[in-house]
């Protein structure tokens, strides 16, 4: 088809040269004025045919490269043949780009319905814009939360809902914050930036909460309830079971002699070791409630700039003179000396030294025992590491270890882990746990 065009084109060009010549042979002469006027005409005549013969095969390229530009796939090319047969083999190529162009936007338009579907019937709110506020997508539950079917540009919101808009913005990317718009609506906003075709987009998830708060609140609660009344019942059933025997025990060994009472020596024995061990469970009660009292007392946290290689040295000295005492072969760590977090320091030490002394007495009887506190950036993430090589946690008490009074320890009183995860609340933070029994265990804390 090149071929056949380029030959026309020469063709053209070939006969319009000999015209040329014929022209200026013509002009030389004087008695073929009106033969050389008539040449004139024939090379302008020439002229117009080369200039339409090669105008025709630009508009043709043009018509299918504005089809691609505009996604118009429904024009066709292959009834044009007036350029030549071989054109129609160009006429054919064209048509079949354009079906191939014209099936990838139906699929891509099929892609991007069953995807809006999904959108539309995740329960999480969707929503995504760019820089300048305008709204690319957003589902049903998106709309919902935000109160407004029609938004285009999200900053619709500082005139109808301000505190959320302002909550949107405000958060950074691969983080969330909590907005809580009323008692039945607690919104958890998640942020993530992305760029697509040069423009940057931010993507905001939005999920009500709420519902599967009041569920944890509830389990808390039972769980709670639980522990209060184990710890209670344990302290009440003996001294009121005991105060019984010893009331039994003066009805039947007090005897009145003259103006007195008298009681053998053994009866003055078991009144004395009653009466010590309801003083014990009454102290041990005290203890608890005193325990209750101070998970439920917390303080808020004073945040302010907390280096954390100068915070785990200064944790580690304080261990270190325990260790002493110890096999416990203990290291520390911290990846960079300007790791730093917004925090209450003091808080943040008192749940470090927690849980290195749980490990420390997890460690008791472990032979090469060792104990590491570790300090790195993982994910956008400064992360704690405690690890020790103890017989661990098994898995029934893992999910429970958190829980306030919950404890494995004869003498422990079920409040430090608790407070330990509260104080990392506070700090919107968390601390998790991961253990293999006698090979590790790490309590992880996130900021």
């Amino acid at each position: 088809m090149l071929k056949d065009f380029r030959s026309r084109v020469a063709l053209r060009t070939i006969l319009l040269g000999i015209s040329m010549g014929l022209f200026m042979f013509m002009v030389t002469r004087d008695n073929m004025f009106f033969a050389s006027v008539l040449m004139g005409f024939i090379i302008l005549g020439q002229l117009f045919e080369i200039f339409r013969f090669v105008s025709q095969t630009n508009r043709k390229l043009t018509r299918f490269l504005e089809s691609i530009k505009y996604s118009d796939f429904i024009s066709g090319f292959a009834a044009d043949h007036k350029l030549g047969k071989s054109f129609k083999d160009l006429n054919y190529a064209i048509n079949d780009v354009m079906e191939a162009f014209r099936k990838a936007r139906s699929e891509k338009e099929e892609s991007w319905q069953y995807l809006n579907t999904v959108v539309q019937q995740v329960r999480t709110g969707i929503l995504s814009f760019d820089h300048e506020g305008n709204i690319q997508l957003i589902n049903a539950n998106a709309k919902r939360y935000i109160g407004n079917t029609t938004i285009k540009n999200i900053r619709e919101l500082i005139d109808s809902n301000p505190r959320l808009y302002y909550s949107i913005n405000a958060v950074e990317a691969g983080k969330s914050t909590l907005y809580k718009e009323s008692n039945e609506l607690q919104i958890t906003i998640q942020c993530t930036e992305l760029r697509i075709r040069g423009v940057d987009i931010k993507l905001i998830t939005l999920q009500n909460i709420q519902g599967e708060l009041q569920k944890q609140e509830a389990e808390a609660w039972q769980n709670l309830t639980r522990v209060l009344r184990h710890e209670i019942m344990n302290s009440i059933t003996p001294i009121s079971s005991l105060t019984s025997t010893l009331r039994e025990i003066l009805e039947h060994d007090l005897k009145k002699k003259d103006d007195h009472f008298e009681l053998n020596d053994e009866t003055t024995t078991d009144l004395k070791d009653g009466l010590a061990t309801i003083e014990n469970r009454s102290k041990g009660l005290i203890k608890f409630i005193d325990a209750y009292r101070e998970y439920t007392s917390l303080p808020k946290p004073v945040f302010k700039t907390v280096l954390l290689k100068e915070l785990v040295d200064k944790v580690a000295t304080l261990m270190k003179e325990e260790l002493k005492r110890t096999n416990i072969a203990f290291k520390v760590s911290c990846a960079s000396d300007y790791l730093s977090i917004q925090a209450d320091e003091e808080m943040i030490e008192q749940v470090l030294i927690n849980l290195l002394k749980n490990a420390k007495e997890a460690l008791h009887e472990t032979a090469n025992a060792t104990l590491e506190l570790k300090v790195y950036q993982q994910d956008n993430a400064i992360k704690i590491d405690i690890l020790d090589n103890g017989p661990g946690i098994i898995k029934e008490a893992i999910e429970n270890i958190f829980v306030p009074f919950y404890t494995t320890k004869r003498s422990g009183s079920g409040i430090g882990l608790s407070l330990s995860r509260q104080i990392m609340q506070l700090h919107n933070g968390s601390i998790s746990v991961v253990s293999e029994p006698d090979v590790r265990t790490v309590f992880t804390l996130k900021f």
